[in-house]
């Protein structure tokens, strides 16, 4: 275990990315760095000298970040060269995703743009009607094969033929609640997970459901979370505001277990690895839970700062990037 890259100004919650055997972070002062996965010795490094929000998205043979400003910029994957950047219409606070032919990128004033990969031009773009009131960030699109997947601060997710746009299914995953605008806040501000065909989505102050490939609604569970959800052992892992960590039968909704031992500490995106279930938190720490009955059963302390990035794993190591800029590789014993 151990820091295996570093840089200074790391903003909390940039998403790393994880492909082409490298490690892919920013920070909000516009640095982008790749670090080798398996050494820690980074690869490259470059200064867009732009405020970066969201974090790093990959897709063919590019790595895309999106800025404060509202640029789309795609450099190359094993250099950092930069093959091109798109103007779009409003702060990009998620990080873009692409599958070689697109990237798709979500913007704060409720716009989502399916950009062409090769030179960014835009193919097509969606928008919805944001409601009054909206949480400081947008859910990071999935893009998987030729469909694009992202949830919107109207509670709703929705699904595009990436090539086109053209809408394969719309679904209100939230419904507003309470007399005042905060409220009936109801943002889904994670990235929707599929497994299997099946797209599970979390909301804010809402809903986590499970949704068919025809856009149907399979379940839904009541939860309350900023974080998308974990898929292992045919359960849906979601970890709420307040700290309670709970699995959810797959096909069911139905809650199998409550951890309520990491109450209030700003918990990750939970992820499984290695028939466990991790999560991290304001203090650095990373927790190891058995995904059977959510019994805390391994943790160690990462960095001081703090850890809000989303972690990203290739199955057997964990890569984790802290509020201090530093990535850490770990695995399991």
């Amino acid at each position: 275990t151990g820091a295996v890259g570093d840089y200074e100004s790391v903003g909390t919650g940039l998403k790393p990315a994880l492909g082409h055997g490298n490690i892919y972070v920013a920070d909000n002062e516009g640095n982008v760095v790749a670090i080798d996965a398996n050494s820690g010795q980074k690869v490259w490094k470059i200064d867009l000298e732009l405020p970066i929000g969201g974090g790093v998205g990959i897709g063919g043979d590019l790595a895309f970040v999106g800025t404060a400003d509202g640029e789309v910029i795609a450099l190359e994957s094993d250099s950092g060269a930069e093959r091109w950047r798109k103007q779009l219409s409003s702060e990009i606070l998620a990080a873009p995703s692409g599958n070689g032919d697109i990237v798709a990128a979500q913007v704060q004033d409720g716009r989502i743009y399916g950009l062409d990969a090769q030179d960014g031009d835009v193919r097509w773009q969606f928008e919805i009607d944001v409601p009054v009131l909206t949480l400081r960030g947008t859910s990071a699109p999935l893009v998987k094969g030729n469909t694009v997947i992202a949830g919107f601060s109207n509670g709703k997710a929705y699904s595009f033929a990436a090539a086109t746009g053209d809408m394969n299914w719309e679904n209100r995953v939230n419904i507003p609640q309470g007399r005042s605008e905060l409220e009936r806040m109801m943002d889904i501000d994670g990235q929707p997970l599929l497994v299997n065909d099946i797209v599970y989505v979390v909301s804010y102050q809402g809903r986590v459901g499970a949704i068919s490939r025809t856009g149907r609604g399979i379940w839904y569970q009541d939860v309350n979370s900023v974080n998308g959800p974990a898929y292992g052992l045919q359960q849906v892992y979601v970890t709420e505001l307040d700290g309670k960590i709970k699995a959810l039968r797959a096909t069911s909704g139905g809650v199998l277990w409550t951890n309520e031992q990491l109450g209030n500490r700003l918990l990750t995106r939970p992820l499984v690895m290695a028939g466990y279930l991790l999560v991290a938190d304001f203090e650095g720490y990373l927790h190891v839970l058995s995904q059977t009955d959510g019994r805390i059963v391994g943790r160690a302390h990462v960095d001081g700062s703090g850890i809000r990035a989303p972690m990203v794993t290739d199955g057997d190591v964990v890569y984790i990037l802290d509020n201090d800029g530093d990535v850490s590789a770990y695995r399991l014993e």
